[in-house]
């Protein structure tokens, strides 16, 4: 089967400026790969600064102007380039996005919707497509300050919904949301793969992204640590990273075991695994070496020297 979108070795970094007209790049994200293929729903987890919205933003080739971006980006197939990315965002592709000011403040709900169009039949698929995240029709009247947060995400849910597009790139898409709303939307992403979209799931919450998640791949500091199945998550004994493993660890469910430590600041480790200094595995060779390869293991991917039980013991290659 093809993937609807697959990510060859993507890095994006941020020119800077220190010390007058001195440039520094500044790596955000380093040599990701992934894939999603039609039904599925692919979850992005880690922290705040691990460089996942930038992600979003990187398919979607509405990164900032002092952005590069390397690697390959393939979409049904064909490379994403810049000019096919803005023809299809909003139509095939459509975003998410985490920030409820994405709203126009100055259009009614509807009109933003409809995304000014105006053809046959659009005003009653707008209409439905708000009822079916419970807001009524005269949300269509009323402009985004008239709004709650809740109703404002589930706004801009609706809208990036209505024309069923075949990519969704969901960006922390439940805050401010009720546990009930919540897992209404949650269920409506559930429906929009099984009828064969794809969806890229961003979110910090392990709990959450493992309610709808076909896989789940694992950020820190701008790198991708692991790829695995969601069924891996059913017990520590499945995941190969240790940061994934006190991920699992840190779920109220398991315990709630915090970890010592803190995510790096991108650009600040410049050879080696960013997670070392909280690494209980930590071997010389994994602060020595150059740049820490993502391999197979046991049907999944990840990026460490020494995977496997918490007392360094390596599990079989996959």
């Amino acid at each position: 089967m093809e993937p609807i979108l697959e990510i060859r070795h993507l890095s994006i970094y941020f020119t800077q400026y220190e010390r007058g007209v001195r440039q520094r790049q500044l790596p955000v994200i380093r040599d990701l790969s992934l894939r999603i293929l039609p039904g599925q729903i692919t979850a992005v987890v880690g922290a705040g600064g691990s460089g996942k919205s930038l992600l979003a933003h990187g398919i979607l080739g509405i990164l900032p102007y002092n952005a590069h971006m390397d690697g390959t980006i393939l979409y049904n197939g064909r490379l994403l380039t810049q000019k096919r990315a803005e023809k299809l965002r909003g139509r095939e592709i459509s975003l998410i996005p985490q920030g409820v000011n994405y709203l126009d403040p100055l259009m009614k709900v509807g009109a933003q919707v409809r995304k000014g169009r105006k053809e046959e039949g659009i005003r009653e698929k707008c209409r439905r497509a708000l009822e079916r995240y419970g807001l009524e029709k005269e949300t269509e009247e009323l402009y985004p300050f008239e709004l709650s947060g809740g109703m404002a995400r589930r706004v801009l849910i609706a809208s990036a919904v209505t024309e069923s597009p075949r990519l969704i790139i969901a960006d922390e898409p439940t805050p401010g949301l009720d546990a009930k709303a919540a897992a209404r939307i949650l269920g409506h992403f559930r429906e929009l793969a099984d009828g064969g979209a794809g969806m890229l799931f961003i979110t910090h919450d392990l709990e959450l992204a493992l309610t709808i998640a076909d896989r789940v791949v694992v950020f820190y500091a701008g790198e991708t640590i692991e790829d695995a199945a969601a069924d891996d998550f059913r017990g520590a004994s499945g995941l190969r990273h240790p940061f994934t493993k006190a991920l699992w660890n840190a779920m109220p469910e398991h315990g709630f075991v915090p970890l010592s430590g803190a995510q790096p600041y991108p650009g600040t480790v410049e050879r080696g695994c960013p997670f070392a200094d909280q690494c209980g595995q930590c071997r010389p060779e994994c602060r020595e070496t150059e740049q820490i390869p993502l391999r197979e293991m046991n049907g999944g991917m990840v990026r460490c020297l020494c995977p496997g039980d918490q007392n360094g013991k390596e599990g079989a290659s996959g």
